[in-house]
Formats: structure tokens, sequence, C-alpha cells
């Protein structure tokens, strides 16, 4: 099962990237965007969902934290997310929530479960706060390892804006300018299949700021660029899953079949001694015949 106290980090990086410029309302390139993506499971929250649901739950507060060219911050989203230790089904308990406002999710986020399957499953898309299919689409080699790619896409949709940006802008003042956010992305993970975690993940993300009742005014870019993980992270990431997955290979599938096999071996250790027992001169005295009934006296 995933442990209910663990913590990760993972830094994104988008290089060329157009970002908006909040004191012009306008769109410029920028060598670089950061987002920094933070994952602490919360024991105590973990406890008391187990407590009220009788559930073996993790509790994920999660924090989205996107950083500019110049260090300061674009946008902070926080995310709890609650889920089945064992399957990742998600669990619609503990303030489940983004940004602060309450969801109810459907499919799995961050994390494919245990020896995941070769299928498309249902993925819990942040922004949208909806859910949708991801696509299997292959098997493949990435630093060594046999993952199973996957891909999902999201049209342009209407999305809510980030309660933390800079200069003190907030989704009230944006949308007294009358602008409001729209949001695409394509996402792509290569998953480990035996544990269920991503090792690398991408994602053409795009929004824009459109203005509201004036399609034929050109939107505003507020965030365009190939969203990658930073190298150094990968390797990371692959070496823990790598140690990972040697565990639950033991659980699943190592552990048992060996026992299987042993219980076999003893099965046929146990038929033979009990065969050779039975052969004659073998030590053991063969068992007496029985007595014959006595005939009837004649009256």
């Amino acid at each position: 099962k995933v442990p209910p106290s663990q913590y990760q980090s993972v830094v994104m990086e988008a290089k060329n990237a157009d970002l908006i410029d909040y004191n012009k309302m306008e769109a410029r390139k920028v060598s670089k965007v950061n987002i920094v993506q933070t994952l602490k499971g919360n024991v105590e929250q973990a406890k008391k969902v187990k407590d009220a649901t009788g559930r073996d739950v993790v509790v994920w507060d999660t924090l989205s934290y996107i950083v500019g060219p110049d260090g300061k911050m674009v946008s902070s989203i926080p995310e709890r997310y609650v889920f089945d230790a064992h399957s990742q089904e998600p669990v619609h308990a503990g303030g489940e929530s983004v940004d602060g406002t309450p969801v109810r999710r459907d499919g799995i986020e961050y994390k494919w479960p245990f020896l995941t399957e070769k299928r498309d499953y249902q993925y819990f898309d942040m922004q949208t706060r909806t859910s949708a299919p991801i696509h299997y689409r292959g098997t493949r080699t990435f630093h060594g390892l046999e993952v199973y790619y996957f891909e999902q896409t999201i049209p342009w949709t209407k999305v809510p804006l980030p309660k933390k940006m800079p200069l003190g802008v907030t989704p009230e003042v944006v949308k007294q300018t009358g602008l409001e956010r729209w949001y695409s992305t394509k996402r792509m993970f290569w998953v480990d299949p035996v544990t269920g975690a991503p090792v690398n993940g991408e994602e053409l993300h795009k929004e824009e700021m459109r203005w509201i009742g004036h399609p034929e005014k050109k939107p505003i870019t507020a965030f365009a660029g190939h969203v990658k993980m930073r190298p150094d992270y990968v390797d990371s990431t692959v070496d823990l899953v790598t140690s990972q997955r040697v565990l639950v290979l033991l659980l699943t599938s190592y552990l048992p079949w060996g026992l299987l096999g042993l219980g076999c071996l003893l099965l046929t250790l146990s038929l033979v001694l009990e065969a050779r027992s039975r052969r004659p001169g073998s030590g053991t005295a063969p068992a007496e015949d029985p007595a014959p009934d006595p005939e009837p006296v004649p009256a």
C-alpha cells in the first residue's frame, strides 16, 4: 500500500515559454518557467478519515507553485487528494479540494494503481475539476525500464483563475477587466506498471485570457509552453521507482510463486516418502489379515 507519510517534490520546467505580464496585460517570451510540485502525506488527517470510514486511506496535501524567470510567483494552487491506500481509488472524505474549493474526484490522479493494466483510466484534471479518459498508447523503454505510455488531451475549457497570483491580482480584479481564463493541455505520462508510479511526465500546456462577450477580440496568452520534468528529477524518480518495484514484485510475484513452488516440492516429497514406506522390506510390517468370521454351530 501507499505509505501515509510520503513526501516528494518534483521540479518541472518550460523553456522558451509565453507568459503573461500583468502590468501590461500582454504576453512576453521568457527563457524559462519553473513549476515546483510538492506532495506531503497528512498522517493525522488520514487517521481521522480511517476512523470515520473504516478504510485504509492516504491523504496528500499538494502544491503547484509556478515561478517566472525573475524568481517571483506566477500562481500557487494547493490541493488535497484523498484515496484508498491499496487501490488508489478516490475516497470522498477528509476535505478533498482544489485551491480551497471542494471537489469530488472520479478516477486517479498523480499515481496509477499497483500492477497497472494496459488499458485506459479515468484521470482527474486539476484545472477543470473534472475527470476524462487517459489513454494507454503502448509499451516503451525509458531509462532502462519497461513502462506504459499514457496520453490525455483536454480541449479548450473555461476554468477558474488561481486565488493566488502576483501583484495583488485576484480573480475578481480580472473579471472586472472583462476577462476570463481558458485552458487546454495534452499530458503525457511514462508509468512503471509494477508500482504505478510515473517516471516521467510532460504537458503541452496552453492558457488564455479571453474577453467576456467579445469573441472577436484577440485573446491574451497567459501561459504556453512544453512542460517537462527537469533531468535531475527524472533520474532520482527512476532510481526511487526501481528500488520500490523490487519490493512490490517480491510481495506480488516472487514470494507467492516461491511459496507455491515450495509447497509443490513439499507435497512431492511427502508422496515419495509415503510410497517408499509402503514398499515390501521397507521396515514396516504388513498389516495382518483379519480373522474369518466363526462358522455357525448346528442346532
